[in-house]
């Protein structure tokens, strides 16, 4: 069974972590507080499902799913991470995070910089644009036209294939953006980050109205 470590325990890493033991995966998942503070969300997880630190989940996980604000990135552990897939839900909001000027330049991107910091990852974006209530609710069966899409971009094919297989078991299409320097057409108030649900086509047309601007 498919371990996946979820490292961030707010809206979108428990909704993730709900997702993934109802598709069959086993769930090691932590949070800043410490595991002790978990007790309600592991009970209603059920026995496929444990907490831990941070470096614990890493290091249990065959996957990862890093789901913390963006300023805390830095804090990732590397080394039990290294090899592995690890998909990244952030988004960068400067009234949060703080202004960080390879973002606010376009120099870099979210999920690129999480790359940087985790150089024997394999990096991919997931589940940046979809609201954590929608995780669980919005799913429906392959091949219905009214399949909502989400995006995905990495510079490891077996990395995005993964985030693919993810999405469709959960209940998604997938658009791959190509790799992380394309990434920021998903990010924050683009066409594609803003318009919520949207089927495969919608979602490719509106990922082609991406416009790169810079904060600074």
């Amino acid at each position: 069974m498919t371990t996946l470590g979820i490292i961030g325990a707010g809206h979108i890493g428990s909704q993730v972590a709900r997702a993934a033991v109802k598709s069959g995966y086993e769930v090691v998942i932590a949070n800043s507080r410490g595991p002790e503070t978990l007790e309600g969300l592991i009970a209603e997880l059920g026995p496929s499902a444990r907490a831990a630190t941070a470096s614990e989940a890493a290091s249990a996980a065959d996957i990862a799913v890093v789901t913390v604000p963006f300023k805390a990135y830095a804090s990732i552990p590397v080394e039990p991470l290294a090899g592995k897939i690890v998909i990244d839900t952030d988004n960068y909001y400067w009234e949060r995070d703080g202004h960080v000027p390879a973002l606010d330049e376009a120099r870099d991107t979210v999920t690129g910089m999480l790359q940087k910091h985790l150089p024997t990852s394999r990096v991919a974006k997931g589940f940046n644009h979809i609201t954590a209530a929608d995780i669980t609710t919005d799913g429906r069966p392959a091949g219905d036209p009214a399949r909502r899409a989400l995006a995905t971009s990495s510079d490891h094919e077996d990395a995005a294939a993964f985030v693919t297989a993810l999405y469709d078991e959960f209940g998604f299409d997938t658009v791959n953006v190509g790799p992380l320097d394309d990434s920021w057409r998903v990010d924050r108030d683009q066409p594609a980050y803003s318009a919520g649900a949207q089927t495969r086509d919608e979602l490719v047309a509106n990922l082609a109205k991406a416009e790169r601007t810079t904060t600074a």
